[in-house]
């Protein structure tokens, strides 16, 4: 069997303390699992606000599937929020790249670690449906308020648009004229001059 090309992923800030343990570590357990270190990414951070240049090349890498594993020290040194760890591991995973941080013992390459990403999963789509309902809620609290949603309707003249259209002028021109969407001109033509949504 081939033996996987992995990449690792640095991020340290400057002046931080342990900055070589990544470089060190990361690198020596490729060498231990075996693994083929292909790539490194490293982004060097002076302040909570910077670009990630190269976590967002590693991103673009992963999608041409140019390794198999990404190696990380911990969570944090990778993923900006929990939201984004999880949105990251889920393209792994549909990728078949698998994801390990090394001080906290995941490894998506193993069955325990599929297991952890499972849950996570889990817990990612728990929260996604709350949020749905929380949203869903506030609306129907909204709509028995009287607040109404979707886009307004707009009156539009059928004869006068049809009128118009005969005197030559474009939709756009009408458009302009009447303060009412190319599109939604078009369909007064083929239904009355009721209210239509713009």
């Amino acid at each position: 069997m081939k033996p996987k090309r992995a990449a690792i992923y640095t991020r340290v800030s400057t002046g931080e303390q342990n900055a070589d343990l990544q470089t060190r570590e990361l690198p020596e357990f490729c060498e231990r699992r075996a693994w083929n270190l292909d790539v490194t990414y490293s982004d060097v951070m002076t302040g909570a606000k910077d670009k990630r240049p190269a976590l967002d090349r590693l991103m673009a890498d992963a999608r041409r599937r140019k390794f198999d594993v990404l190696v990380v020290w911990k969570f944090d040194r990778f993923a900006r929020s929990t939201s984004h760890l999880l949105r990251a591991l889920e393209e792994f995973s549909s990728l078949g790249i698998d994801f390990v941080s090394v001080t906290e013992a995941i490894d998506t390459s193993t069955p325990a670690g599929k297991m952890v990403f499972t849950v996570l999963e889990a817990v990612a789509e728990l929260e996604r449906s709350i949020i749905r309902e929380r949203v869903m809620a506030g609306q129907r609290a909204a709509k028995m308020r009287g607040v109404k949603f979707g886009r307004p309707t707009v009156a539009v003249d059928a004869a006068q648009v049809s009128r118009l259209r005969k005197d030559g002028l474009s939709w756009r021109a009408i458009a302009a004229q009447t303060g009412v969407p190319k599109d939604t001109l078009r369909r007064s033509l083929q239904t009355s001059a009721t209210p239509v949504a713009a």
